[in-house]
């Protein structure tokens, strides 16, 4: 899709998404890796919990958490929720039965339980963000719902868990981590749509204050390896709709045109707009290795069909696809040249860079990026290439067609303007 409105498109110059160094960031595969760590953390919770999710599922996995939070509560920790009134529609009744009677806050963001609800503006703007913050010391950042690894919610219990991935965080951005998830909380939880300049001047001045403290103390060199989690150079980025419409798409598109030598993009759901698909055949085009790997077992068929319209083009300019059949593919991470990476919640989307509230890490860190490197790799060696034929024919016309039309229609309701 070419064109959203008339406006000219405003030349986008490569900004800082503004890292931080001294962090300890791991790599987690999955919920049997991340749900175990976030329970961990949650009994040894001294003063509060704070999470946001998608999907928080009535699954046992899931329960099981839900417990978790409830026993931290009884222990006189302040325990808030924070889950998206579309995403959890499903299992909000019993969620607010599991909490009910207890101290666990648990807010809905932009809630669906009433049939007006579908009618109110800005219904389509959801909170797709997975965030948590124990004690403001240690967060969890990514792309995993509290839900089973093995359960979809339409297409029921399946043999291999998902492939999904989450960051555990301690250092100076677990401040603007906590930022966020205590302001999507307070909006969601006093009822209404709060301007998000307001809810945004908290994590500036924190933003501000971590400026001034770097000038203060002069230029700072990164501690050099030393122990498992090592001290790396990391960003959190968001993506709002006033003040950051457009920070994960630039981040992703800067990072490609910088690329030199490989850039490997995992995603669920792919339909980048112009500047992101410019950036990825531009970057093939002058030698860099470029590899895709999107869905080969598909949940949504449209998201499918969004996909295979860009085949022939990406695959005509040396871009290799990859699709992922052994489980459903839910991860959002990618890795330009061993030295850039990003893990979140983000698709690349119209939904998730336009117009959904979304949370990336971006990490500058050689022995993270090669840990995720390594699953990379590991889930490529189990996908399928799609050949060079892919998307050619009368039918991929046809799907092009559909799905550029739906795109449109969907981003005007959205309220999504300029150009994708």
């Amino acid at each position: 899709m070419r064109r959203l409105g008339t406006k000219r498109r405003r030349r986008h110059v490569a900004a800082d998404p503004g890292f931080v160094g001294g962090n300890e960031v791991e790599l987690l595969r999955g919920g049997d890796q991340l749900f175990p760590r976030m329970q961990e953390a949650i009994d040894q919770a001294r003063s509060e919990v704070w999470l946001a999710t998608y999907i928080f599922h009535n699954d046992a996995t899931s329960l099981a958490l839900a417990d978790t939070l409830l026993a931290a509560d009884r222990r006189g920790v302040r325990v808030r929720v924070v889950v998206d009134g579309f995403g959890s529609n499903g299992s909000l009744a019993a969620l607010r039965q599991r909490f009910a009677g207890s101290g666990v806050a648990l807010a809905v963001f932009r809630p669906m339980d009433r049939w007006w609800h579908w009618l109110q503006p800005g219904q389509l703007r959801r909170l797709h963000q997975k965030l948590c913050v124990v004690d403001g010391e240690l967060a969890f950042v990514g792309g995993i719902n509290v839900i089973d690894d093995r359960l979809d919610i339409h297409h029921g219990v399946c043999e291999l868990p998902r492939l999904d991935f989450a960051v555990q965080l301690r250092g100076d951005l677990v401040d603007l981590v906590g930022l966020s998830v205590r302001s999507i909380w307070s909006r969601a939880w006093l009822g209404r749509d709060f301007d998000d300049a307001l809810l945004d001047y908290v994590p500036l001045r924190r933003r501000f204050g971590l400026w001034v403290t770097q000038l203060w103390r002069g230029p700072q060199r990164l501690p050099e390896p030393a122990g498992r989690l090592q001290p790396v150079c990391a960003a959190f980025v968001l993506r709002d709709n006033l003040r950051r419409r457009r920070t994960i798409e630039h981040a992703y598109a800067d990072a490609i045109r910088g690329a030199r030598s490989r850039v490997d993009v995992i995603c669920p759901y792919f339909y980048p707009g112009q500047r992101i698909r410019d950036a990825l055949r531009h970057a093939a085009g002058r030698g860099v290795r470029v590899r895709l790997l999107l869905q080969g077992k598909l949940d949504y068929r449209l998201a499918g069909w969004a996909a295979e319209a860009l085949y022939a083009d990406l695959i005509k300019h040396g871009v290799e696809i990859y699709e992922y059949t052994p489980a459903f593919l839910h991860a959002k991470v990618a890795i330009v040249d061993g030295e850039w990476a990003t893990v979140g919640s983000s698709n690349i989307d119209p939904l998730s860079l336009l117009v959904n509230l979304e949370a990336n890490v971006v990490v500058r860190d050689a022995g993270f990026n090669a840990r995720l490197a390594d699953e990379i790799e590991t889930a490529i060696a189990a996908s399928r290439r799609v050949g060079e034929h892919a998307g050619t024919g009368l039918r991929a016309l046809l799907h092009r067609a559909v799905v550029v039309w739906f795109a449109y229609v969907f981003l005007r309701v959205a309220g999504a303007a300029g150009r994708y």
